[in-house]
């Protein structure tokens, strides 16, 4: 799978991952097709910091959902 091009089905994979490693229940108002084209380098750079990590404290996570809304408004 080729991350570095805007795709719906790339940016489902990004969240789904994020998802996973955050650990978060909900997330179900995040979807692909609120993701404009303009941000996915946004999308794409939080995904790859999330994924390099281990381990998250209390104020990172805050942070990446934080950022993770403004992604979705676009």
């Amino acid at each position: 799978m080729n991350l570095n091009t805007w795709s719906e089905e790339n940016v489902e994979f990004m969240f789904e991952e994020i998802k996973k490693k955050l650990r978060m229940a909900t997330g179900g108002s995040i979807k692909a097709s609120n993701v404009k084209e303009d941000v996915y380098e946004d999308l794409k750079d939080l995904y790859d910091m999330v994924i390099s990590k281990d381990r998250f404290s209390i104020s990172e996570i805050d942070a990446i959902t934080t950022e993770l809304g403004k992604i979705r408004k676009g």
